[in-house]
């Protein structure tokens, strides 16, 4: 049983940090205001009775550019209104009067034929009526913990946070509404403790778990818990979610949609004399790859028979301790391929859209470094009709699946040809690049999808305005990449027009060895790839984190590469690349 610390009617951070009051506050007069900006405000009084300005801007992880504004207050429409956009200021103060009343998820037919026949074009910033789940918990950490309780609080949400021992007095734990303490730092006894959190939902009164990514969030066995719980889970069916998470199983489901697949093994392969049959009819070099999970854990290549045996037995073994299953299965391995994914948005009645094209090429270990949106391939309309093909793969991948809420469709591009990956059943760590560049807040939709509301935005109304890219900060050494954990004694993100860093963790804070070394993600919106990218230089030369080793220097030797900026990427990118 957790540890309940319930704060009613006052936010956490109110009563745990003792923050200034609102007349203090010179971020509520703030228009253009960054996503640390936000989350570092010291305005402690309820969302719903802040000032216009920060009301319109709590939560939002976009900005809509316009000209050199950087971000606007844009997006969500403050609470009390009903199906309008806030897109200045003024109206937000002016909107933001009244209250909204929480409903039971007994509501979530209500809601759902409440959004049927709405204007196909009001959603496309996730406008909020009222909220339609009264609390709740987030089962995560960090600096999607933080994300998704702004997004939630705006939509007027009670936010239940939960936590781990090493994380304690973290951000997220002191800016939700309540909390619950899981357990020790492990992982396993904390965040990835399905009795604990169902416990903390159940102590709570909570209606809806959200899992943000990382943990628990593909784990369809813990959807599964929480729906035969009586909770909603804000995430795909769990249905959906089992025959994702069976690579092999996924790629014989997205085969049979005709989507384009990766030469590989018809699925498992269950032993070394198998796996080599099945090499000699692929062709080396060969990839051997988990079954049971994804994120690039338990990949190895073959380059010849001879090395075969050797990967098949590091992949199995890597595959058994992360998932705990050893099942690998085979694909041909590209020497210098690019990674593009797709984003798709679904709800529970079959209306599916894409949300474009993010690049993610850039990598250390099958690890994602660098994203954006969009894709170098294709700026000035290049490539066109290869974009448009993917674009109708990764829907076909998805219905294939039986999939709704955020999810996105990973595909190898090589040679003028794209093969399919895998489908996440979740939201990704880079999601910022798209929401900063499309206008569309995910989580916002998320929720709304998971309360049984129509996705009321057509695929023509899903444009791209900018170019935004995302930069990962991690507590490790830019130069041998060895964990780098401690206290932070100096962290001091950077501001300016077009930027954007969510964090999750504060000045003082300490960086534990329990968890993913990521302390911060960096995006930065220009009206094209090279603003962005001269924004980036700048903010990273800002940035400034003293304590620890971060790999800022390793980011700012990318955006100077001279095959960075010609858009010249490959997942093989940092072996040849910026340098130390």
């Amino acid at each position: 049983m957790g540890t309940l610390e319930a704060h009613e009617g006052r936010p956490a951070a109110q009563v745990r940090s003792g923050r200034k009051p609102l007349q203090q506050c010179h971020h509520a007069e703030q228009v253009l205001v960054s996503e640390q900006q936000i989350a570092s405000s010291a305005c402690t009084l309820p969302a719903e009775e802040r000032p216009g300005r920060m009301q319109a801007a709590k939560g939002l992880a976009v900005g809509s550019q316009k000209g050199s504004d950087g971000f606007l207050v844009r997006g969500e429409a403050p609470l009390g209104t009903e199906d309008r956009e806030v897109d200045h200021p003024d109206l937000a103060t002016r909107a933001s009067s009244s209250r909204l009343q929480g409903q039971s998820p007994k509501a979530i037919e209500v809601n759902r034929a409440r959004s049927k026949g709405a204007n196909p074009t009001r959603g496309l910033h996730a406008s909020v009526r009222r909220p339609m789940f009264r609390r709740l918990l987030i089962a995560n950490r960090g600096e999607i913990a933080r994300r998704i309780n702004r997004v939630a609080q705006q939509m007027g949400m009670e936010t239940i946070a939960v936590y781990s021992d090493a994380d304690a007095t973290s951000p997220h734990v002191r800016e939700a509404s309540r909390s619950v303490r899981l357990g020790p730092a492990p992982a396993k006894e904390s965040y990835l403790n399905t009795e604990a959190l169902l416990a903390a939902a159940r102590e709570t009164g909570a209606e809806a778990v959200h899992p943000g990514y990382g943990f628990v969030s593909e784990s369809a066995d813990f959807a599964r818990a929480c729906t035969d719980a009586g909770f909603v889970f804000v995430g795909p069916p769990p249905e959906a979610m089992a025959r994702m998470k069976d690579k092999a199983r996924a790629r014989v489901l997205a085969g049979e949609a005709g989507v384009p697949l990766v030469p590989g093994s018809a699925g498992v392969v269950g032993d070394v004399a198998q796996a080599a049959v099945e090499a000699e009819r692929i062709g080396y070099p060969i990839l051997v790859k988990a079954a049971g999970g994804g994120g690039g854990i338990g990949m190895a290549v073959a380059n010849t028979a001879a090395e075969l045996e050797k990967a098949f037995r590091q992949s199995a073994d890597r595959a058994k301790a992360a998932f705990g299953r050893e099942g690998v299965y085979l694909e041909s391995y590209f020497p210098s391929p690019r990674h593009i994914e797709v984003q798709v948005l679904g709800d529970r009645d079959g209306h599916l859209i894409h949300v474009l094209e993010r690049e993610c090429s850039i990598q250390r270990r099958h690890q994602k470094v660098v994203e954006e949106a969009g894709s170098p391939l294709f700026l000035g309309g290049k490539e066109a009709g290869l974009l448009a093909e993917m674009e109708k793969a990764a829907l076909a991948a998805a219905r294939a699946f039986g999939y709704a809420n955020a999810g996105t469709v990973e595909f190898l591009v090589s040679d003028g040809a794209f093969y399919f990956i895998e489908m996440n059943a979740r939201l990704q760590v880079e999601h910022p690049v798209t929401e900063a560049t499309t206008g569309l807040d995910l989580i916002a939709w998320q929720l709304r999808i998971a309360a049984g509301e129509t996705l009321d935005v057509r695929q023509e109304a899903v444009r791209r305005t900018g170019h935004a890219l995302e930069f990962r900060i991690y507590a490790e050494d830019p130069v041998r990449f060895l964990p780098s954990p401690g206290r932070l004694a100096v962290f001091q993100p950077p501001g300016g027009e077009g930027v954007r860093v969510d964090a999750g963790y504060a000045e003082g804070d300490v960086v534990t060895p329990y968890y993913d070394p990521m302390i911060a993600k960096l995006i930065v919106v220009g009206k094209d790839r090279q603003e962005a990218i001269h924004r980036a230089d700048r903010a990273l030369s800002d940035f400034r984190v003293e304590g620890i080793k971060t790999n800022i220097p390793l980011h700012q030797r990318i955006v100077r590469d001279a095959a960075f900026q010609a858009g010249a990427l490959d997942t093989h990118f940092l072996d040849k690349h910026a340098k130390a």
